[in-house]
Order: structure tokens, then sequence, then C-alpha cells
């Protein structure tokens, strides 16, 4: 009788401990601070962002509500809210010496030598700006080495194009419009805001419904390839007739019709924004 007691209270334990656990990283996860290990750059040090207030309050009036202003280094209860030197460095020296001495990391031109931290670049400001975003967003990095990709790696475009990292979410456009998220895009692909007679319905849902923003394996940088795209959304449905199982998408036969090219490029629905002529968005 003892070792099934022994057992029941030891997976009771276990139990226990996994919810624990759960409950930790639930709690963990509420929390709209995130904690950063930053480089130590010597000859300075971390100031905090409440020291640079004093000199730039246009900035940091609006900086309090950006995604970035969350972040903490990372020394225990000591944390100190390096939200702006999280980019551009302790400033410590740049705030002893009324501005003179510059922070480590400054996106302008002439700036300094390349330094490990990766923004003191010799190149033009675009290239130093990805540099430092990478330095966090490594996984973005990688999506810019794919085949298909906005030309950001190329100095063509920087992150702040797309993202605001001094004011509100980093993502421009937002607020509360469904449709204000495709702002960003639109500014430089007009020719796909329309107005249409005929809307593709996935373009109230986001660009990024089909596209991703960063990079992609696929062309246009889609995120998937052919006519799986389109199937996310137009659902197959099998029908047999006669003796023949047919393949019907919005009520229309398709059998044929999937064998000979994506959706768009075998000349059926080559209006994939939005058509003024046609209701099935052909042209």
């Amino acid at each position: 009788m003892i070792q099934p007691i022994f057992h029941y209270w030891k997976r009771t334990a276990s139990v226990l401990g996994v919810a624990l656990l759960l409950a930790t990283a639930i709690s963990c996860s509420t929390v709209h601070r995130t904690v950063v290990e930053l480089p130590n750059v010597p000859g300075t040090y971390y100031a905090g962002s409440e020291q640079c207030d004093l000199c730039h309050d246009d900035v940091y009036k609006d900086f309090v509500t950006a995604d970035h202003a969350g972040l903490l280094m990372a020394r225990g209860t000591n944390a100190l809210d390096a939200g702006c030197e999280s980019c551009h460095g302790p400033c410590g020296a740049h705030a002893d010496s009324g501005g003179s001495t510059m922070p480590p990391y400054v996106f302008t031109a002439g700036r300094g030598s390349r330094s490990s931290y990766g923004a003191r670049l010799s190149d033009e400001p675009p290239r130093s700006e990805e540099t430092v975003c990478y330095n966090c967003h490594a996984d973005v990095r990688a999506q810019f080495q794919l085949p298909d990709h906005h030309p950001v790696p190329e100095g063509e475009m920087a992150c702040t194009d797309c993202h605001d990292p001094h004011r509100g979410s980093i993502f421009k456009g937002g607020g509360t419009a469904l449709l204000s998220e495709n702002d960003v895009c639109l500014k430089c692909h007009p020719a796909q805001q329309g107005p249409y007679v005929f809307e593709h319905e996935a373009l109230r849902e986001g660009c990024t419904t089909c596209h991703d923003p960063h990079g992609s394996i696929n062309a246009k940088l889609l995120t998937e390839r052919n006519a799986n795209l389109c199937l996310k959304c137009h659902f197959e449905q099998p029908q047999m007739i006669g003796t023949t199982m047919h393949i019907f998408i919005g009520g229309s036969d398709h059998t044929q019709r999937l064998a000979e090219g994506t959706c768009w490029t075998a000349g059926c629905h080559e209006a994939v924004h939005g058509s003024r002529v046609d209701a099935s968005l052909r042209f």
C-alpha cells in the first residue's frame, strides 16, 4: 500500500511542478518590458533615457510610447531604462560633455570607423541603420538573405522606411482602421491601392496575408508557392461526377485549370489585388 501512495504523491508533485512552471512563463509573458544585455563601451557609461530628455525633448516626449522604450539593460534589480541607448550606445560621456562628445553609434554621415557593435560604418546611413537593427533581429537579417527580398541589404531602403523606432508601434501605419496597416506598403506600391469596383477581400486582411515583408524563397515576396497561396482561403471541394473525381473551387470546376499553372499566371485571375471590370478578378 505504501508504494502506490508514494507514486501518487510523486505524480502529484510532478504535475504541480509543471503547473508552477507554466504559471511562471505566463506571468513573464505579460510583463511589457524586455531585458537585453547591452555591450560595454570603454570611456563612457549608460546614463538612462531620462538624460536624453534634457536636449532631445522633441523625440523623448513621443519615445515613451514607442515599443523600444520597453528595453531594460540587464543588471538585476538595478536594471536601467536604456531605451534610447539600446540603439545609440551608452551616452554618459555625450551627456556629461553637453553634447560635444558624440554617442558611440550615430546614424549620420561622417561617422567613425566600423566598430564591433556594427553601427559606426563608413557606408551610407541606410546600411548603418540596418546593422544596428540586426543586433537584436537576427531572424530578419536571415530573411533578407533569401532570394526575393526588399532591397535593404543593397542600401536602397532602410528599416526606418517601414518601422518607427521613436514613437508608438514599431509598425508604421497601424491605428484602429483595418486598412491602415497597408499604408506603409502603399507608399511605394500605389498601383495596388485601387480603388477597385471588385475588391480582393484579402487586401482587407493586410498585405502580409500574401507577402512576407522582409524576404521569401518565392517570387514577389509571396508566403506560399504557386496556387497553394490562394488555396489557403479558397478551399478545394472534391466532387465525384460519374466515375471521375472533380475539384470545385467557388462553385466552378477547376480540375483541369489547376494543372495549367498558378491562379494568376494561367490567365484566369490576373487582377490579384482587385478588378474594375470583373468580379472573378480575371482582368
